[in-house]
């Protein structure tokens, strides 16, 4: 499945997650209802992701509705892997259901060694004295033995900050190998690239192609399908996410509210005339909420709550 398919899946299970827990509660109104039925005309792609939904449920029907949708867009399991997800969800039945409905993640993201919810971030000492955090829905496999010091990035994104003395660290990603020896970076995958940037020291990219490169400090490149990309140069100094702040300057809206809307769990959405809004200024990742009123205090917009898991942005009205 190509990266714009599966995004458009995501979607789709995310809103169809949505309706299922909206119509279990038993608060849904009439204009609910007649909201979900436009839904579902709207494409026959709506209304195969709802008989999904609905056909999951039934399947675990012991289990709420929020956790059985958290597979919503992965193909059809085998028993044996059926078996494992339904113990997995039925474990996660203490998280919130917020969370859940963010988390459309293969098997293998719940079983990595570290792991990271949609708007969490984790910092995790290595035994070699090296400091790894992980942003943002991120999964990552350690192995850690004498001799050997690999990293496997499943999903997500990555710092890696080595210990002076430490030894050389692989990180094997879908798209090729890092090669890392007293380095700090940071490694972010998605479906089409794997974007790598070096604050200090230096790497080895290895492209699935075998393609080879080398970054310094101050550099960044991307691993994707034909190979590297050109080097880039970048602001090492520019503080990120390492530091739980998004910062930009003059980047258009949409662009912005994507980048948002990795750290929210629920459904994002707005106008598409909204999208070239500029947005400049640094903001803090631990209150998203807070990030939208602030957008809506400094550009002609209104941020409309149907619930805390699905916001839309509108065209603030003209006065008159």
């Amino acid at each position: 499945m190509s990266g714009d398919s599966q995004d458009q899946a995501r979607q789709l299970a995310h809103a169809a997650a949505y309706w299922l827990a909206l119509i279990e509660s038993g608060s849904a109104s009439a204009e609910d209802l007649a909201r979900l039925r436009h839904w579902r005309e709207q494409s026959h792609h709506h209304e195969q992701m709802w008989q999904k939904a609905q056909g999951l449920r039934q399947r675990f029907a012991e289990v709420p509705a929020q956790l059985a949708l958290a597979s919503l867009d992965r193909p059809g399991p085998d028993l044996q892997r059926r078996a494992v997800l339904k113990r997995a969800l039925v474990v996660a039945a203490l998280l919130p259901t917020g969370w859940l409905l963010s988390r459309q993640l293969p098997l293998a993201n719940w079983s990595a060694d570290l792991r990271t919810a949609t708007g969490e971030r984790r910092m995790v000492g290595l035994p070699d004295g090296s400091q790894l955090q992980l942003n943002t829905a991120t999964a990552v496999d350690l192995e850690w033995r004498a001799g050997q010091h690999q990293l496997r990035l499943i999903d997500g994104e990555l710092a890696l900050n080595m210990a002076a003395d430490a030894q050389q660290v692989s990180i094997q990603t879908r798209l090729g190998q890092i090669s890392a020896s007293a380095a700090e970076l940071c490694v972010r995958q998605d479906a089409r690239r794997c974007r790598v940037s070096v604050s200090r020291g230096s790497v080895e990219l290895r492209s699935a192609s075998g393609a080879i490169e080398r970054l310094q400090a101050g550099q960044r490149a991307s691993l994707n399908i034909d190979g590297i990309t050109p080097i880039e140069r970048f602001d090492a100094r520019q503080p990120d996410w390492r530091m739980g702040v998004l910062s930009v300057e003059n980047r258009p809206l949409g662009s912005f509210l994507t980048e948002l809307g990795r750290y929210r769990p629920g459904i994002l959405r707005w106008e598409p005339g909204l999208e070239q809004l500029a947005v400049t200024g640094s903001f803090r990742l631990d209150d998203t909420e807070q990030i939208l009123d602030l957008l809506a205090a400094s550009l002609p917009i209104q941020v409309q709550r149907r619930t805390r898991y699905w916001v839309t942005l509108v065209a603030r009205p003209k006065v008159v």
